[in-house]
């Protein structure tokens, strides 16, 4: 599946083009600050880097030279809410390999994303079916099974079981997890997450979703 990071320290946009993704079939990671996003390259594996002009700590142009500096070639489209011609050509100049102001529509986006993928080689057929283990999940038809046996989510288990898949073996913070499945109309106190992770073990199983104690969750 094509790996997106967004580098985007604005949470109402970041939130807004991850869910955009996540349904358009890519498997987005959103990080708010430049070193953060250095971090994440630098272990993971991504296609394509959306990276935000105006970031904390280091901006966008800091974290588009050190990158190419360290050789990562993977393509980096700008996001900017600057209307500067010299910004433009500074980002270009910098090695990125497209430069979108905002607001921007979500469809412009995607085909940005698609052109520059297949213009660097890494366009890959978008998943319809998430799989790990003997767990499904058909992103189409809303299906989902465990082994030979399917059964039935609700709509907010679907979209945490969906979350799991989407980062296999990977911690998710509760956090994460009530940003991403409920956005952000939940207080962040809530126990929300906890009594949604235990229905959706109470259907696929509840050894295939760890507790890790202090972090998070982890689909095993």
């Amino acid at each position: 599946m094509t790996s997106i990071l967004i580098v985007e320290d604005e949470t109402r946009i970041s939130s807004f083009i991850e869910k955009g993704l996540s349904a358009a079939g890519y498997s987005p990671t959103v990080v708010a600050n430049g070193l953060d996003a250095l971090d994440y390259v630098a272990t993971g594996s991504f296609d394509l880097v959306l990276l935000d002009v105006g970031l904390p700590g280091i901006d966008g142009f800091e974290v588009l030279a050190r990158l190419r500096a360290a050789g990562e070639t993977m393509p980096i489209i700008m996001l900017t809410a600057r209307t500067s011609v010299d910004d433009t050509v500074a980002g270009l100049d910098g090695g990125a390999n497209d430069y979108l102001p905002k607001p921007f529509k979500f469809d412009e986006l995607v085909a940005r994303i698609r052109l520059r993928l297949r213009e660097s080689g890494q366009q890959r057929v978008v998943e319809t079916v998430l799989r790990h283990g003997d767990v499904a999940l058909d992103l189409k038809t809303r299906r989902v099974s465990v082994g030979d046996r399917s059964i039935d989510l609700s709509a907010r288990e679907f979209a945490l079981a969906e979350e799991f898949l989407r980062h296999p073996d990977q911690v998710l913070s509760r956090e994460q997890l009530l940003s991403r499945v409920w956005g952000f109309d939940f207080d962040p106190g809530s126990n929300v997450v906890d009594v949604y992770v235990r229905y959706l073990r109470g259907k696929i199983g509840a050894e295939r979703i760890e507790t890790v104690r202090g972090m998070g969750y982890r689909l095993v």
